[in-house]
């Protein structure tokens, strides 16, 4: 009797540990939140969806658990009164505290990806910041050709971190993504392939694999790969002035001259009407093109400089400045001639240089 007794105990605690729902526990606490509510939202693609009002004790602290399964890691964040004070990334067994100030300011422990995140984060608020603190295009132009690759090297040095997700997702505002080039479509790709090899149940890798699907096909990725071993110079395609995709691979002309500038700047306006004006004038029937590539964010100011100025030759702009990182270009203006296809390494010092090496390629 008394051994039944003991098979009877042990069955009903397998029965019991096979019903435990999986779970993380947190333990949070928030300087100058006591006895204050505090929201528990879960990321659902690009919305929060509230799962709890949690109450803060006397001294700020709280308890929380919440449900993630096998191999689902589930962005976690806490809000008080519309701030953001935590951005968790758990998994299943995760036990992690944090601490928090009211302003959006928290420390993390006990989640290794969850620190992780925290970093993301705190770089990409220390990007923005820059970028605010400028209004000139040569300086935003830098901040962002160096966040941008921060964050290629930061995908590619994770690949099996879920927080290169909200990496590639980042964006200063709708209109300029950090990921916002076609040929961005190889990052998704790379970093969806190498999730869905860990997560291959989660709804954020199957959307990420979504997106990596779509982006391949905007970018027509075999065409372009095919011909990038043929291309001797970086290709990318922008929008003209007309709101007409673009690429610099499209431009047929025996001589091509890539041209980084800025609307913004009185002297770039003028060396568009005192140099490249009479240039263009003298040498397109010849088989010559300017590409020029504005590294600019008022795209109607820009617009409304091509129109005043008259400028004929192929007018792209580039608000995020990804073309002139595939250049490297640290300064504007810049420029650069395609001859024949191939990317020329001949060094042109001055107008009548440029004119001179124009007149032996255009004879």
């Amino acid at each position: 009797m008394k051994s039944s007794k003991i098979i009877l105990l042990g069955l009903c605690a397998l029965a019991a540990a096979s019903c435990a729902k999986p779970v993380a526990k947190i333990q949070g606490a928030v300087s100058g939140a006591s006895d204050s509510e505090i929201i528990a939202a879960k990321l659902d693609m690009n919305v929060y969806n509230i799962l709890d009002t949690i109450k803060t004790n006397a001294d700020g602290k709280f308890s929380y658990k919440v449900e993630v399964a096998e191999g689902q890691p589930e962005f976690l964040y806490f809000f008080h009164n519309g701030t953001k004070i935590a951005s968790l990334l758990l998994e299943k067994g995760d036990n992690v505290s944090f601490s928090a100030d009211t302003l959006g300011n928290w420390t993390v422990e006990g989640s290794e990806e969850s620190e992780k995140l925290l970093q993301v984060e705190k770089d990409f608020a220390d990007f923005a910041k820059k970028m605010d603190s400028s209004t000139e295009s040569a300086v935003l132009t830098r901040a962002y050709v160096d966040y941008y690759r921060s964050r290629v090297k930061y995908v590619m040095q994770n690949p099996y971190s879920l927080t290169v997700i909200p990496v590639l997702y980042q964006a200063l505002n709708p209109e300029l993504p950090v990921f916002g080039q076609v040929n961005d479509a190889l990052h998704f790709r790379a970093a969806a392939d190498s999730l869905m090899k860990v997560y291959p149940e989660s709804r954020y890798v199957k959307a990420l694999e979504k997106e990596a699907a779509r982006r391949e096909q905007l970018l027509g990725l075999n065409s372009r790969l095919s011909a990038a071993d043929e291309a001797s110079y970086p290709d990318f395609t922008l929008k003209n002035d007309k709101g007409e995709n673009v690429s610099l691979s499209s431009i047929d002309s025996k001589v091509v001259m890539l041209y980084f500038w800025t609307a913004s700047n009185a002297e770039q306006k003028m060396f568009n009407l005192e140099t490249l004006k009479p240039l263009y004038d003298d040498f397109n029937k010849k088989g010559f093109e300017i590409v020029a590539v504005a590294l600019d964010g008022d795209k109607a100011a820009w617009a409304s400089t091509i129109k005043s100025q008259e400028l004929k030759w192929v007018n792209l702009v580039d608000p995020n400045g990804m073309s002139a990182a595939l250049y490297n270009v640290s300064e504007i203006p810049s420029s650069f001639l395609i001859v024949d296809g191939e990317l020329s390494t001949k060094s042109l010092t001055g107008v009548a240089a440029l004119r001179q090496e124009l007149n032996r390629l255009l004879k």
